[in-house]
């Protein structure tokens, strides 16, 4: 009997692939890590990734288990440190869609908010913004307002723990829709999408991607944006 492929195994699915490199439409509430209290993760499809490949791909990066979107995968450990490098060295570029409750009173902006990492009994772990803590900027504009909802793009140029999430609130004044930690919970989920990703490459052409605008924010009344592909 062949092996059921989760949609967005299905290598017909994949925003790109090549010989060293392939890049995935994660789903929202798939973490990427084993959580530690168990369960499914990215780490239980990697063999079906393979595609005939000897080795299992491997996350170059990491999104939050509630993000979907662009998630780039290394066929080789040559590969992996390659592109982790270029991730710690600030030269790709990331888009990402997000809602946010409210309406902007400006179009676009820049959030230059240096974070860290703080915890309690009571909230447990959280990101919050702070002058002692790591350089954090991220790029926004707005594209669309829809039923008393914005949506707006991110562009990142850190690659900060929750940057965005914790940018929207203390940079925009909004939490993004259905976050549970820095906003309120929703049924739809936390309406965070990492729609393009570009990759450059010594010698070959750059790894580009785009993942679709998902269903969550289309049932809400959003359409993809024009310039979709980054």
């Amino acid at each position: 009997m062949p092996p059921v492929f989760p949609d967005f195994c299905a290598e017909s699915a994949l925003p790109f692939s090549d010989g060293e490199a392939l890049v995935i439409d994660k789903p929202a509430g798939l973490p990427v890590s084993r959580p530690r209290k168990g369960g499914r993760s990215l780490e239980d499809f990697l063999p079906q990734l393979r595609f005939g490949f000897q080795r299992e791909p491997q996350p170059v990066h990491r999104l939050d288990q509630d993000t979907s979107g662009c998630l780039l995968l290394a066929r080789h450990a040559k590969a992996l440190k390659r592109f982790g490098a270029a991730f710690e060295s600030g030269q790709v570029s990331k888009l990402y869609w997000g809602l946010i409750e409210g309406v902007l009173a400006q179009g676009q902006g820049t959030i230059e908010l240096a974070l860290t990492k703080t915890s309690s009994a009571a909230d447990g772990w959280r990101i919050v913004p702070s002058p002692q803590g790591k350089r954090a900027v991220t790029h926004w504009q707005q594209v669309a307002v829809v039923g008393g909802k914005t949506l707006v793009e991110f562009r990142p140029e850190t690659g900060r723990t929750h940057q965005i999430r914790v940018h929207a609130l203390h940079g925009l004044g909004h939490a993004l829709v259905g976050d549970p930690v820095y906003g309120r919970a929703d049924p739809a989920g936390l309406m965070l999408h990492a729609a393009h990703l570009t990759v450059p490459r010594d010698g070959k052409p750059p790894i580009v991607a785009h993942a679709r605008m998902p269903d969550r924010f289309r049932k809400l009344g959003f359409a993809e944006p024009a310039n979709a592909d980054g």
